[in-house]
Formats: structure tokens, sequence, C-alpha cells
């Protein structure tokens, strides 16, 4: 493989994560946070996802070697879990525990952004194994699903959790941990959802592809709500 290679599959993977996250900051400009957090936050989602890897190839192993019945539904459902709990322990040990996270909406955009890190460093993986057998247009095609697809899954799923966390802000941890658990449940119950339809369900990508959008409309009306929150 050589340096060119992973130049390209660098651009095709982060460029649309940087461009997604100027996005969300621009959301939230009037009290914007520090940007090295800001790249804090996205390079722990890079490390999150070489942490699901090891990860998820420790529990394909284990589901395989006890030979439990439906195993690939039980791999699908824990590579979820796997990703989803990735993400919200990297945003925790790098951000979502800082004093710089010291309002409502910051949870989200702490969430967001390690989620992006996350898709750029998954779609640069997706992306090479396609340019190093030189199929140019396979990596053109496979880039833009992952842009259309993934991308905004992991934003999705993670504003879940971000969305939680903001909405239980200065509440009691009683209150805090029901809120946290629950949305990681329907951050994995969707991101399951999604590999599910594609992959063992044949769904047409596109098809899936509008749930996505509706509820990324859906996240943008709840992001207006949260800015305005009085703590």
């Amino acid at each position: 493989m050589d340096l060119q290679t992973v130049i390209y599959a660098l651009i095709g993977g982060v460029l649309p994560s940087i461009l997604w996250l100027w996005f969300w900051l621009r959301e939230d400009k009037k009290n914007p946070e520090p940007t090295h957090a800001i790249v804090l936050a996205f390079f722990a989602g890079v490390l999150a996802v070489f942490l699901s890897i090891v990860l998820e190839k420790g529990a394909k192993s284990l589901i395989e070697t006890l030979m439990l019945p439906s195993a690939g539904l039980l791999i699908i459902i824990s590579w979820a879990f796997i990703e989803e709990t990735s993400k919200y322990f990297l945003a925790w040990l790098t951000s979502l525990k800082k004093p710089y996270n010291d309002e409502p909406i910051d949870a989200l955009i702490y969430m967001i952004t390690v989620a992006l890190g996350f898709a750029a460093a998954e779609n640069t993986l997706f992306l090479l194994d396609p340019l190093t057998q030189n199929q140019v247009l396979e990596s053109i095609l496979t880039g833009n699903m992952r842009f259309l697809g993934a991308t905004l899954l992991h934003i999705l799923a993670s504003s879940m959790v971000g969305v939680g966390l903001a909405l239980s802000f200065k509440k009691p941890a009683k209150v805090r941990r029901i809120a946290l658990f629950s949305t990681l449940f329907f951050a994995v119950l969707v991101h399951f959802g999604f590999n599910y339809s594609i992959s063992e369900l044949k769904i047409n990508f596109f098809s899936v592809f509008a749930y996505i959008w509706i509820a990324l409309i859906a996240l943008l009306i709840i992001f207006e709500k949260i800015k305005r929150i009085k703590y």
C-alpha cells in the first residue's frame, strides 16, 4: 500500500466528517466550545474505531466458539452495542467529564463530534481496500454510500445519547443515569436496525436512508430547543 493510496483514502474518509462537523459547530456558534476540546473529541472518535475493532473481533470469536443459536444476529447486535458504548466511553473520558462541558447543548456537540471522528476513521478504512486494488469507481461509490448512510447513522445514534445527557443536565444523579442508559439502549437499537436492514433484510438502501434523514430533521428541531434551555 503506497502513500498516495493512504492519502486518497484519508481525503475520502475524513473530508465528509469535517464538512458535517463544520455544519454542527455553526449551529452552536453563539457559544462555541474550545477548539482544543473539539479536536480532542474528534480524535477520541477515531480511537473508538480501533477499540471497537478489537472488541468486535473478540465478540465474534466468542459467539462463534460457543456456537450460539442465531449467531449472525447476535454478532450484529454485539457490534452495534460495542460501537455505541465505545463512542460514549471515549466522549466521557475526553469531554463529558471536563469543566468545559458546562451547558446542556455541550454534551450533544461532543457526542456528535466523537461520532464524526468515528465515521472519519471507519470510512477511511472502508476506502482503503478498493483503492489498493485500483478500483477507483468502487471507491467513489463506497465513499458516497458511507457519506450518505453510515456517517449519518453515527451522528443520529450518538446524538440520541447527547440529547439524553442534555435534557438531564444538572438533574439528580438517578435521573442522569436513567437518561444515559435509556438513550444508549435506543442508540444501539437504531444502529442495529440500520445494519440488520441493510445486511440481512436486504432493504433498499435509500428507503433506510430516508428514515435517517427524517430523524435528522427531528434532531435539528431538538437541537434548537436544547440551545434555549435555561438552567
